[in-house]
């Protein structure tokens, strides 16, 4: 090694420290250590691992980067017994390390592998001499001491730089899948392992055994790891039974079959420069170099044209062997992130390894076993990948690092044989991969489709809902849609049949798709409401005045802000105005003197309820196609945020002098989604809406009037009456005309040059021209008298 090791560049990086700590809950020496603890454990023993002075080696140290525990991972996530303020700082100052550069990596559990090799191509291009990479979790210990009289304090104040990456979430999580019920982990992953199931054509019991069969071997290889959290050996039937300590969690995994979570685990690694390993008097048999490497992500989850598979997985996998100049064949050593079954035969499948490969496809007993340590399993599959490395000198080792959901694929091939640095083209991969035709989808799904696949998710309680994906008959389109926990007739097709390829029927409402056996049973769980007005409702008020409909929203206490109900109630009034041809203008107004609305109500957004509006969107009116009866906002007080999206929805705008406009999104962390970002600038000079929309900036009753937001202001306390004269006004005129008006207007909306849009042949003039109305209004000009409009 020495010889081959001269030739190569100083900035070569190299392997030379791995570390692992854990602890259990019934451990005799359980010492109830924190994430930063755990993490220095870790550190100190790669650092030990060396073989030089772990405090000369500490000292060089200039990066340092942290992988996210689960309670850093998403919005809104608990730290029960608090956390530090800058992970990777909390642990270099244990170390005595002063690294200039602190990394806070990306949730998803490629980040370990990710790091590795960001880092590594770092030492090469000479940007850093010493990259220490940890993580670890301690979810064990926080769930057991969270309600603890005497549970320890693991907030920390530490300051200091850090390259906070964020949480990386983004295409990863979708508001539209979390509508359905695809808000966890196991449900993903089983859309994903019955669609290769239908795939592969086996019967239930078939795949399942076939899962057991897979996972067994990792049970026998925690069972001897020190580090596993559930150091148990079972059987391949035993570990797909269900029974009452194995429940179903969803279609097809029972418990034992998914990744455990509840760890006390830390994992470290040390990358250093070949010039850095050797001014330490690292010995050379701890040198481990990364021969190949590659990072690739899927396409999200609906635009994937086979759901049995991720390509790009296979694709990273293959890269890093490519560069390694390895086939899987001559690989010593595989792990292959574990989390559920799908996850390993995906890419075993790619690279042609079979599930019962004599090498075993884990080092360390898998992430059902051996533990989940959160985003950090890899980091301790690398270091077992090293460790066997250096026992077997010159042999190579694969280890395969997911995350997302089937997402995020990292991959690193390791081996202690010299080899210079070789950069990799997972860039150029990537382009390809985003240029993969994809599946159009259907957010609001109706009609007949088919099952393309499926879970049902079990609670604790045996409670259970399905998630179906499946295409439209219609148009191929995909759809994703949830079954009711009522629906037994569906649930039962899905937990007794064999679905995948089956006709159901889909329907689209404000809180997302539905799906059911057929219309029939549709129609039966959720009847169809006649579009009628009602006395009885909770959070509006109607007024009916011959032809006028006054509608109030009435929850002055909280500024007339919305509620999914609230949306709900104002939707089914808009739908009765539009439905009745006795009702010719409708007013929208706010009870009370200081808000017309204020929008979105925050308080019960953060309130952790479920979060949905109606498929017409705020107001029953931001998302409404066809609005050809006119709606006139009557604007007292603050219209705010979602308030001024409503008002910009109305056909017309009247203002009292104390009204305020803005779409203050923005100074609460959202934007302006229910179509501010879009009426806005087609409403008033785009510069101004911009600015407002950028700022939050309020704009004032007489403002707006000059820019054209509103048609009239009017005194304080008077908006209401200043509306009425400006219906009255229009009720004068044929309703006919007006509503073709109306019609022809949004017809033309988006059609750009002046004459096409004038010369647009509507059926709706041919209506008017033989409607009542228009005869009515000539023969009464003719005849000097005021006509007797019909509206029809």
């Amino acid at each position: 090694m020495e010889h081959a090791a001269s030739a190569l560049d100083p900035n070569t990086p190299v392997l030379v420290g791995v570390g692992q700590y854990s602890e259990r809950l019934d451990d005799p020496g359980y010492r109830r250590l924190s994430p930063v603890e755990l993490a220095t454990e870790a550190a100190r023993e790669a650092l030990a691992d060396t073989g030089a002075d772990p405090m000369t080696v500490a000292s060089v140290i200039d990066t340092v980067a942290g992988v996210r525990q689960f309670e850093i991972s998403t919005p809104g996530a608990r730290a029960p017994l608090g956390r530090s303020d800058n992970y990777p700082r909390s642990v270099a100052r244990r170390l005595g390390a002063e690294p200039g550069r602190a990394i806070l990596e990306v949730s998803g559990g490629q980040g370990p592998q990710h790091l590795v090799n960001e880092l590594a191509a770092t030492i090469a291009r000479g940007e850093a001499a010493a990259a220490l990479a940890f993580g670890s979790e301690a979810i064990s210990t926080v769930q057991a001491l969270a309600r603890a009289d005497d549970r320890p304090g693991f907030g920390e104040q530490v300051g200091g730089q850090l390259e906070d990456r964020g949480y990386g979430l983004g295409g990863l999580m979708s508001m539209h899948q979390a509508s359905h019920g695809l808000t966890d982990a196991p449900s993903q992953y089983a859309l994903f392992e019955n669609a290769r199931r239908a795939r592969l054509g086996q019967s239930r019991q078939e795949y399942a055994a076939g899962m057991g069969e897979l996972f067994a071997p990792f049970t026998e290889i925690a069972s001897k790891n020190p580090h596993a959290a559930a150091p148990v050996r079972r059987s391949a039937e035993e570990l797909v039974t269900v029974t009452e300590r194995n429940r179903m969690i969803a279609e097809p995994y029972p418990r034992y079959v998914v990744a455990r979570d509840k760890v006390n685990q830390a994992a470290a690694v040390l990358l250093v420069s070949l010039s850095t390993a050797r001014r330490l008097g690292v010995p050379e048999e701890r040198w481990v170099f990364l021969h190949g490497h590659a990072d690739l992500r899927e396409r999200g989850l609906m635009e994937r044209a086979d759901l049995s598979r991720s390509p790009a997985a296979v694709m990273a996998a293959e890269h890093a062997l490519e560069i390694a100049g390895v086939t899987a064949a001559q690989l010593a050593t595989i792990d292959l992130y574990s989390c559920f079954p799908i996850a390993v035969t995906n890419v075993a499948d790619g690279l042609g390894v079979a599930a019962d490969d004599p090498r075993g496809l884990t080092l360390t007993g898998g992430l059902p076993f051996f533990g989940g340590a959160g985003n950090n399993y890899s980091m301790h599959a690398i270091a077992e990948t090293v460790h066997r490395a250096r026992t077997a000198p010159g042999s190579f080792g694969f280890v395969g690092a997911n995350g997302g959901s089937l997402s995020k694929y990292s991959a690193g091939v390791y081996s202690t044989t010299p080899t210079a640095w070789r950069p990799d083209r997972s860039a150029e991969l990537q382009a390809e991969i985003d240029g993969w035709e994809a599946p159009r989808e259907a957010r609001r799904a109706d009609g007949w489709g088919t099952v393309e696949t499926w879970t049902v998710k079990y609670g604790r309680n045996g409670t259970r809902t399905g998630v179906v994906i499946g295409r439209l008959d219609a148009d191929d389109r995909r759809f994703v849609a949830a079954v009711r926990q009522d629906d037994t007739e569906m649930l039962d097709l899905l937990t007794t049949g064999d679905p995948v390829g089956r006709r159901v029927y889909a329907r689209s409402f404000g809180d997302g798709n539905r799906v059911t056996t057929d219309e029939r049973r549709m129609n039966a769980i959720v009847p169809r409401t006649p579009p009628v007005l009602r006395e009885d409702y909770e959070f509006v008020t109607v007024r009916r005045d011959g032809h006028l409909l006054e509608v109030t929203i009435n929850r002055p206490e909280a500024r007339n802000s919305l509620t999914p109900k609230a949306n709900d109630e104002l939707d089914q009034v808009f739908d009765a105005y539009f439905a009745d041809p006795e009702l010719w203008v409708a007013i929208l107004t706010g009870a009370g003197d200081k808000s017309f609305s204020a929008g979105n109500d925050l308080k019960y957004s953060a309130s952790g309820k479920p979060m949905w509006v109606p498929k017409n969107g705020f107001a029953g009116l931001t998302s409404r196609r066809r609005m050809d009866k006119p709606v006139i906002a009557a604007v007292n007080g603050y219209a705010m945020g979602g308030g001024c999206e409503i008002a910009l929805a109305c056909h017309l705008t009247v203002a009292d002098d104390t009204a305020r406009f803005a779409l203050s999104e923005v100074r609460v962390g959202l934007v302006a989604g229910a179509g501010g970002l879009v009426r806005l600038p087609r409403a008033v000079p785009r510069k101004i809406a911009t600015e407002m929309i950028l700022t939050g900036r309020q704009v004032t009753a007489d403002e707006a009037l000059a820019l054209g937001l509103v048609n009239r202001v009017v005194p304080a306390g008077t908006a209401l009456e200043g509306a009425r004269a400006l219906a009255a006004e229009i009720l004068e005129g044929s309703p006919t005309s007006v509503r073709t008006s109306l019609r022809v207007m949004a017809e033309t909306e988006g059609i750009p040059d002046t004459v096409d849009a004038a010369l647009h042949p509507s059926t709706a003039l041919d209506d008017l021209m033989v409607s009542h109305d228009a005869i009515e209004g000539m023969t009464a000009f003719a005849q000097k008298r005021r006509p007797r409009w019909k509206n029809h």
